[in-house]
């Protein structure tokens, strides 16, 4: 199961996804809002994340106006490696080498062909391993100390 959040800067963005995920057949949970209503981005970060880290949802997509803000929120929860992308390369490359399951866009700077592209590579790329583990097994020792 995945998950899609958003705040009120990437409402437009969430429904080019959703539609998107909906004709690919994969399963999501709309965490996000909609016209008409506010959050700030940290705590959406926070209502889809913590679901991430108790297994309910498998990855997430995290969306605000340029993606920072909601990524650097998410990535302050302990089991989270969250990523900024605006390029397919990023989006495949944060799965393969950093075994990331919360990949964050912005409204305003990714538009809808390439977000979806992003996605894409994002839940069909699998983790290396290998060499990368160690590296994210460094990741959660950083976490481990605060």
């Amino acid at each position: 199961m995945i998950g899609i959040g958003n705040d009120h800067a990437a409402i437009e963005l969430k429904h080019a996804i959703c539609e998107h995920l909906t004709e690919r057949g994969i399963e999501f949970t709309d965490y996000g809002i909609e016209h008409g209503e506010k959050i700030d981005y940290p705590d959406m970060a926070e209502r889809v994340c913590r679901d991430v880290v108790s297994g309910k949802l498998e990855k997430a997509i995290l969306l605000c106006g340029t993606g920072v803000g909601i990524s650097i929120s998410a990535n302050k929860i302990k089991g989270i490696r969250a990523c900024c992308c605006s390029d397919t390369f990023s989006a495949k490359y944060t799965r393969l080498h950093n075994d990331a399951n919360v990949i964050c866009m912005g409204g305003r700077v990714v538009g809808p062909g390439l977000a979806c592209e992003i996605v894409d590579l994002f839940l069909d790329t699998g983790f290396e391993g290998g060499r990368h583990q160690r590296r994210v097994d460094k990741i959660t020792a950083l976490e481990q100390k605060g």
